[in-house]
């Protein structure tokens, strides 16, 4: 296994995306984004916005492709890992990733919801190896907060 941080390979998959994780990471109502009970950690479901703008919106199947619902996924699991190293400091600090679950914005014939979340998964057993194998949830919905095209949470373990 390689020595590198888990913070480095999350900043190098950040310039491999395009995409910054720093600065504020907005919410949309009364809620926190991460919760912290002992040495779990839950945190809210995420949408592809970056700064102000949800960059990857619409329904997978119908005004957008796989691919593209796939980077939906990879900015949300993204989002997910900045509000874990904020709260932790450093990524090197997660044990353990549990759970994921990915609700994609579907059209009525699209079935293929496993593979957008392949997308996050894919990163987070780049970043993680063994400790971000998961499990996962991945559903289909008929629409999501600001016409986002996917919508993920996560179930963490610190050290």
């Amino acid at each position: 296994m390689s020595n590198t941080s888990r913070d480095a390979l999350f900043e190098k998959t950040a310039a491999a995306l395009g995409y910054s994780f720093d600065g504020e990471l907005l919410v949309g109502g009364k809620y926190v984004p991460l919760l912290a009970h002992g040495k779990e950690l839950y945190i809210s479901g995420q949408i592809p916005r970056v700064g102000n703008t949800i960059v990857v919106t619409g329904s997978v199947g119908a005004n957008i492709d796989l691919a593209q619902g796939q980077l939906a996924a990879k900015i949300c699991v993204m989002r997910a890992l900045a509000l874990l190293r904020r709260q932790l400091g450093s990524l090197d600090q997660v044990a353990k990733i549990l759970r994921i679950t990915v609700f994609v914005h579907s059209a009525a014939d699209f079935t293929q919801q496993s593979e957008v979340a392949d997308g996050a998964s894919e990163i987070l057993h780049a970043i993680f190896a063994e400790a971000g194998v998961h499990t996962r949830t991945s559903v289909g919905v008929s629409q999501l907060p600001k016409n986002a095209a996917v919508e993920l949470d996560m179930i963490a373990v610190s050290l």
